[in-house]
């Protein structure tokens, strides 16, 4: 043996051994330091402008709404509309307003723009109703457009929840008030921290204390005071309308599920106490209505548990000018370039090429897409069974309203289910083995509904509901405020037929000005 062996085999252990260490006691990032002169209640994006001025210029960057990814992005259509942009887009749900009929949802959903957008969007959106002086939805619609709620919820507390949601609308100014600096970070010192009240309350539930949570745990944090699954409290258990988080069992499906049971006040037999968005029209079930839960399918995925922060991948380091280092504040995905992909994905998987990279997404996201698409025909297909038995009068079993019941508690799970997956903006890639297991659930319990709604008639209703379902229950494509103000409207689908007419009216507010 040479006699430079053990020595080269010492240093090889030392190296080794320096290497291991330093992988596995990585220091906590430091955060730079701000000191402005802004006050700690300042709420205007613009005014950030002057201490940050390149974070401010890539922050306004979300004002381009003009790329689409596959199956996402910031450009803006109606979701349910098939075809081009920038009305429809190739994969729609076109199913949307049968799912949601007798709901606001169903008058109007589209894609959401970037950030700098959302004050804008939610005074525009025919879900408010913007031809009365009431808005018929409360100022929790506010929460999560802008920092406005944090200034009102100071004014009035938590009342301010239930407050009619037109009343405040002259106050926005659509730029400045939307989501924006101030939201995320104290403005004298920039640090991050939660404003959202809902989301610090659920944390506290939850036994965290953001103020003591690390840097990287607070740049999800920050995200997650609103992309998360919520709804609004009932009046008879808490501050009416306050947008409470329904965590405590856990953050998945079923998780959820069962805390919306005994969360409600209704007496409706086989929903005692459960919580209710609202009663679809057509098979008079009692609904849930998912938001947008990215935090919770994040949390428990591969990149969550693996401590992958949300702004590691939507916010990634860019250097301006070739030189200075900040984090990108245009919220987006990297796969729209591949220069977005090597900042983001390839900080951690730089064995991969990008156009690789990108394909392993994409191929995650086809199939969650496939099984999405069915599980919305599946529930389509349990309403219209449930719709036939409600209207079957011909020998009824005699455990027919026990029947009926199950039914629609099947209705009520499967469709809560597939809108999870639905109303979460990464078609799957979040966590795919999550969203598989939702929709496969999601079909399941579709199927039970229909075998339930069957049972309730004696099989009478089999033959209405064999074959394709879009030739069954033609998918509804054009509904609003002002089309259900029209009877020949209501008479041109069935399903339409079972919502009220509405009286006419003409609008009253465009966006954040009155207009009669």
């Amino acid at each position: 043996m040479s006699r430079w062996v053990p020595f080269i085999l010492a240093v090889a252990l030392m190296v080794g051994t320096a290497v291991l260490f330093s992988c596995t006691e990585v220091p906590e990032p430091v955060t730079p330091s701000y000191k402005t002169t802004l006050k700690s209640t300042e709420i205007k994006t613009s005014a950030f402008e002057e201490f940050l001025p390149l974070h401010y210029a890539s922050y306004l960057l979300n004002n381009d709404d003009s790329q689409m990814t596959e199956y996402a992005g910031s450009v803006p259509h109606e979701k349910h509309l098939c075809g081009d942009l920038p009305r429809g887009y190739k994969y729609c749900q076109p199913y949307l307003k049968n799912l949601w009929m007798g709901y606001p949802f169903s008058f109007e959903y589209n894609r959401a723009r970037g950030h700098t957008y959302a004050m804008h969007d939610v005074l525009d959106i025919d879900r408010v109703n913007r031809y009365g002086e009431k808005g018929e939805l409360p100022t929790t619609c506010y929460n999560c457009k802008g920092p406005k709620i944090v200034e009102w919820h100071g004014k009035y507390g938590d009342d301010v929840w239930a407050m009619e949601f037109n009343n405040f609308r002259e106050e926005i100014d659509l730029d400045d008030h939307s989501i924006g600096c101030a939201v995320c970070h104290d403005p004298e010192t920039m640090d991050l921290r939660i404003t959202g009240i809902p989301f610090n309350e659920a944390l506290i539930t939850l036994g965290i204390d953001w103020k003591q949570a690390s840097r990287n745990e607070m740049r999800s944090y920050v995200c997650g005071q609103c992309h998360v699954e919520y709804y609004f409290q009932e009046a008879k258990l808490g501050a009416a309308a306050k947008p409470i988080f329904p965590w405590t069992n856990g953050f998945d499906p079923e998780d959820m599920y069962e805390y919306y049971k005994d969360h409600g006040s209704t007496t409706r037999p086989g929903f005692e106490n459960n919580f209710i968005d609202w009663t679809h029209a057509v098979s008079d079930t009692p609904m849930l209505k998912a938001q947008h839960p990215e935090f919770e399918f994040w949390i428990n995925g591969v990149h969550g548990a693996a401590g992958v922060a949300c702004a590691d991948c939507h916010m990634p380091y860019i250097r301006i000018d070739g030189k200075k280092k900040i984090s990108q504040h245009q919220w987006t995905s990297p796969l729209k370039s591949v220069d977005g992909i090597n900042r983001a994905c390839r900080q951690c998987h730089m064995d991969k090429q990008p156009e690789y990279l990108k394909e392993r997404v994409l191929f995650t996201q086809k199939r969650v897409w496939e099984q999405l698409m069915t599980a919305q025909d599946f529930s389509v297909r349990a309403h219209e069974a449930v719709r036939l038995a409600r209207e079957f009068r011909g020998d009824r079993p005699g455990n027919y309203d026990d029947l009926m019941i199950q039914a629609r508690q099947m209705i009520r799970k499967s469709q809560f289910f597939w809108d999870l997956v639905s109303a979460e903006n990464s078609a799957g890639f979040h966590n795919p083995a999550k969203a598989l297991e939702t929709l496969a659930r999601s079909q399941q319990y579709s199927q039970e509904a229909v075998n339930f709604a069957m049972q309730a008639t004696n099989y009478v209703i089999g033959p209405y509901l064999e074959g394709d379902i879009k030739q069954i229950v033609p998918p509804i494509m054009e509904h609003s405020r002002k089309l259900q103000q029209s009877q020949a409207h209501l008479d041109s689908h069935q399903w339409l037929g079972y919502l009220p007419l509405l009286p006419e009216a003409e609008l009253m507010w465009d966006l954040n000005k009155r207009v009669r």
